[in-house]
């Protein structure tokens, strides 16, 4: 019997050396609770941003005016005029078969956009017709 006491004894002597190789958690200063949810909080801000460009232009706006100058040889004065107006425009239903007749009619030159002009009675393009002669 002093065997199987000494046997039981060796085992219990055993398993006290085995467990204390193995830290228990109050051992390591944790406690024994059981884990809890973990509550989170999230924040949103919501910011309005208003962008405006304001571009400035220049304008810039020129007039020109005609003037004929006459000048004198003797005196050295200059006598500045404004230009001739332009003729009259021939009645609306002119239609000058040529040159000659519109200027029998007495209305040369024809400009581009009074009654009697046409393409035929301008030999160089230039929006003004019967101009030679």
């Amino acid at each position: 019997m002093n065997e199987k006491v000494g046997c039981a004894a060796a085992g219990l002597v055993f398993l006290v050396i085995v467990a204390s190789c193995f830290p228990s958690k109050e051992d390591k200063g944790e406690p024994w609770a059981e884990p809890t949810p973990t509550v989170t909080v999230t924040a949103t801000e919501t910011v309005e941003v208003e962008a405006t460009e304001t571009v400035e232009v220049e304008v810039t706006v020129t007039a020109t005016e005609t003037v004929q100058e006459t000048v004198s040889s003797g005196s050295g004065s200059t006598n500045r005029e404004p230009a001739p107006p332009a003729p009259q425009p021939a009645p609306a239903a002119e239609y000058y078969e040529n040159c000659a007749a519109a200027r029998a009619a007495g209305a040369t030159p024809i400009y581009e956009g009074q009654p009697g002009y046409g393409r035929h009675l301008d030999r160089d393009g230039d929006g003004v017709g019967c101009e030679w002669g």
